[in-house]
């Protein structure tokens, strides 16, 4: 659901952390809830198809559900706020709150007729099927949480399709937010990775950024990595800095988080302070490259072009542009 405003940590309203759903906790656990939500005359289906959801007009595209409720499929919540679809009864419109529901499948599924949230779709040929992180950040708030709810439950789906404990294929179960063993009859749920992300500063206000060593040169973000088994989030932020970057770290601060299902990741951010910038030296394993920016070198390099730093729909961007005070840039281009 969503959080208010008011609320909402140092960061804000992040464009991967925008629930505007309703997920039914309380239903999807009901034996024959799935069923019954795909014969609702509400119920809207999201089709992902190797990782890429439809969209029209700057929307999702929800269709409406054919047939029998195919295997697979996974409920993901109810729309907070109506939606307006076009009604085929009446040829008019009219407010529904959609039963959302995913179905995933290998080749892009013709999408035709009339939609919800009030994107007909008269011409199949014009649905733009698209990734998560390339269109997340121009999305409404109840199309970017949906995606990102679908994209990581699809994940997991795919990747944890046998019981860790003997092998044999599980089954989804509880609308299908839980795997089953039918050997021996343990349950599985949805894993999510927790990793930290900082932005570490000096006494000066400089801000460390890297270079990974699987980036070519001149790409820089802020610095992050799993939490480990029995580890605070703080301490995680002590540990991963020092690997990395040889710097000891103080001061940690939560600034707000969000979900990176790349596949399953929780994006934790937060800033810290090191006393001795001079100690700073890359790993050579993970990162190629370390360097202190001040506010306007920063600045200067994003707009010239001679550095790029993370996109709009990464925390490294937000932590980024929280410390610089507003928004970065875009980096010039040449006119004629």
């Amino acid at each position: 659901m969503r959080i208010p405003d008011e609320t909402l940590p140092a960061l804000g309203r992040l464009p991967l952390a925008r629930e505007d759903v309703d997920r039914g906790c309380e239903v999807r656990a009901h034996e024959g809830w799935l069923q019954e939500a795909w014969t609702r005359p509400e119920a809207r289906v999201l089709w992902l198809s190797g990782r890429r959801a439809p969209v029209l007009g700057g929307q999702l595209v929800l269709a409406r559900p054919e047939g029998d409720l195919p295997d697979g499929a996974v409920y993901l919540g109810r729309s907070a706020a109506a939606l307006v679809s076009p009604d085929p009864a009446t040829g008019g419109t009219g407010a529904v709150r959609a039963e959302l529901i995913l179905l995933t499948a290998d080749e892009h599924p013709r999408l035709a007729g009339p939609e919800a949230g009030g994107v007909p779709v008269d011409r199949p040929e014009d649905v733009n099927w698209v990734g998560l992180r390339d269109v997340a950040a121009a999305l409404a708030d109840r199309d970017a949480g949906v995606f990102v709810e679908a994209q990581a439950i699809a994940n997991w789906h795919a990747t944890h399709t046998h019981c860790p404990r003997c092998g044999t294929p599980t089954t989804p179960a509880q609308s299908g937010w839980v795997r089953v063993c039918p050997a021996d009859g343990s349950e599985h749920f949805p894993r999510t990775d927790p990793a930290i992300i900082v932005a570490i500063t000096d006494r000066d206000d400089r801000i460390l950024l890297g270079n990974n060593t699987a980036w070519g040169p001149g790409r820089f973000s802020t610095l992050a990595g799993f939490v480990e088994p029995g580890e605070s989030l703080e301490a995680a932020v002590v540990r991963e800095i020092h690997e990395e970057s040889q710097l000891v770290v103080h001061s940690p601060q939560y600034l707000g988080s969000q979900p990176w299902p790349f596949p399953q990741s929780l994006m934790l951010g937060f800033s810290a302070v090191t006393d001795e910038p001079d100690a700073a030296a890359a790993d050579g394993e993970e990162l190629a490259e370390v360097r202190w920016f001040t506010r306007e070198q920063l600045r200067d390099q994003v707009a010239a072009g001679d550095i790029t730093i993370p996109g709009a729909t990464s925390i490294s961007r937000a932590l980024i542009e929280h410390w610089f005070g507003g928004d970065l840039p875009e980096p010039r281009t040449l006119q004629n």
